[in-house]
């Protein structure tokens, strides 16, 4: 396990649940048009197993994370038919940012403020390794994605496109 010198909400509570993870920084080029494929780029690896974490908010109001490959859309239908609800929209990104305590395009699916009914895509279960944003641009972490879950106490389902 590597630790960064300085460690993030989701390094620290990897950390406390014992979890496996290694920290991946990068230079961030902030006139990147997607942050999730600057970071497949940067690290190297393929786009389908860095995943970006997106935050919904329900027909009650109540907000929920996605967790879907880089390359790929989240599918709103899927998403919502996952977490129960008759249909979900994209929160504003002043509330992703104010409710999990991360900047848009450092938003981690572990370590935010308040725990979140969270669904990770399905493909992520036939990878050995997958990369998610460590808590700031240019920082993600790679973990098994049956860590990742466990972490974020997440379901699987089909949610991207």
């Amino acid at each position: 396990m590597k630790q960064p010198a300085a460690g993030t909400p989701a390094s620290a509570a990897l950390t406390r649940l014992g979890l496996a993870f290694d920290v991946h920084a990068y230079d961030h080029d902030p006139t990147a048009a997607s942050y999730g494929l600057e970071a497949a780029e940067a690290l190297a690896v393929p786009p389908a197993v860095v995943f970006k974490t997106l935050l919904v908010s329900g027909d009650d109001g109540g907000l929920a994370v996605g967790v879907v490959p880089v390359d790929r859309q989240l599918d709103l239908k899927a998403m919502a038919a996952a977490l129960g609800r008759k249909r979900v929209a994209m929160a504003e990104p002043a509330v992703a940012e104010r409710v999990t305590g991360y900047v848009v395009g450092g938003i981690s699916p572990i370590g935010q403020k308040k725990a979140l009914p969270t669904v990770v895509d399905s493909s992520a279960s036939g990878l050995a390794r997958i990369y998610v944003s460590g808590g700031r641009r240019g920082l993600d972490i790679s973990l098994a994605p049956a860590d990742l879950v466990a972490a974020t106490r997440a379901t699987l389902a089909p949610i991207a496109r």
